[in-house]
């Protein structure tokens, strides 16, 4: 079932507004999931395509851990090859609790052996609050995304995003909120090339129109890159209107340790944040480490075990606020 992880939500990019679609969650904790067993930094071929703008820094966010507090316990069972379902119950204080069932459906239609379409992903907890995914690919080039999340019997957050994929160009348009009868919603471009086999540069626009928004309406304007080299990956994004910078960099050591920079910088609000963290893997212990520390001083750390032979992850988290005197910590079990 590789291609139910590949159909997580991502991060937006911190260069624009936050929208209320940003906060949809995934169906499964990804604190919990089991990783796969894949090199951080993929080589590099002049065929392959860019890749999205919004995975530009996914390899690095892929070394941060994913703070989780309090106790989480995940049950999957697959059902058939194309069926799954889950359940999930987390104690909290800072995080919703409670009980949530979750279930994928993968489809026949398939362009690769690692992909295959359409995918359903949902869950819904007992007062009727649900996330919906739903992923399909029309051909090998063009592949829409919605989601939505319905809460108290509201569809309070909806996205629509379709990806069209070129043989060294990747062009997004993504639609979020959109509200006809109060003249409200987002609507996001995005473009990204490869020019050189280690380099790809691409662009962001941002619309937002809405009786919210300062002037009724707001566009943002962005550039982008990304530099690989063998065994390292550089990106950055810039919005010289906004005044917003992000970089990140990523460096594989070696096949079980990783390290990641990342720097967000708002000229605006004269605030800058910077966070560094690394992974390692212990293949004979199957066990994997994750931790970072930011300027903030901030600092949080994950650790998942593998039970092997049985089929089962046990994680632990915890994260300290020096600055605050908050300290959060967590245990999680996944089964299936």
């Amino acid at each position: 079932m590789g291609n139910v992880h590949a159909a997580s939500n991502t991060a937006p990019s911190p260069n624009v507004p936050a929208p209320p679609i940003t906060t949809v969650p995934v169906p499964a904790p990804p604190s919990l999931q089991p990783q796969p067993e894949t090199p951080i930094l993929a080589p590099v071929d002049t065929a392959v395509n860019p890749g999205t703008f919004e995975d530009l820094h996914k390899q690095c966010k892929e070394v941060f851990p994913q703070i989780f507090e309090g106790g989480k316990l995940v049950v999957s069972k697959g059902l058939s090859s194309h069926f799954q379902i889950s359940h999930t119950v987390s104690l909290a204080t800072f995080q919703p609790s409670g009980y949530r069932f979750g279930c994928t459906y993968v489809g026949t239609q398939q362009f690769s052996p690692q992909e295959a379409f359409p995918i359903l992903i949902g869950d819904i907890d007992p007062s009727g609050n649900l996330n919906a995914n739903i992923i399909h690919a029309f051909s090998e080039r063009l592949r829409t995304k919605c989601v939505a999340q319905i809460q108290n019997s509201k569809c309070v957050a909806s996205q629509c995003t379709t990806d069209y994929k070129g043989s060294d160009f990747t062009a997004s348009v993504t639609a979020g909120n959109i509200d006809p009868i109060n003249g409200s919603g987002l609507v996001v471009s995005q473009y990204l090339q490869r020019v050189t086999r280690n380099l790809s540069l691409g662009a962001e626009l941002l619309y937002q129109f809405g009786q919210q928004i300062p002037g009724g309406e707001i566009s943002i304007f962005s550039l982008a890159g990304r530099l690989n080299g063998e065994d390292w990956q550089a990106s950055a994004n810039l919005s010289p209107m906004a005044g917003n910078l992000h970089a990140c960099y990523v460096h594989r050591v070696n096949d079980q340790l990783s390290v990641a920079a990342e720097l967000e910088t708002s000229l605006r609000l004269g605030e800058s944040t910077a966070t560094v963290g690394y992974q390692v893997e212990i293949p004979n212990a199957h066990t994997t480490f994750k931790a970072q520390l930011d300027t903030n001083w901030c600092i949080g750390a994950v650790m998942e075990k593998k039970l092997q032979p049985f089929p089962f992850t046990f994680a632990l988290s915890g994260y300290a606020n020096h600055v605050k005197g908050q300290y959060r910590f967590g245990v999680g079990l996944i089964v299936g």
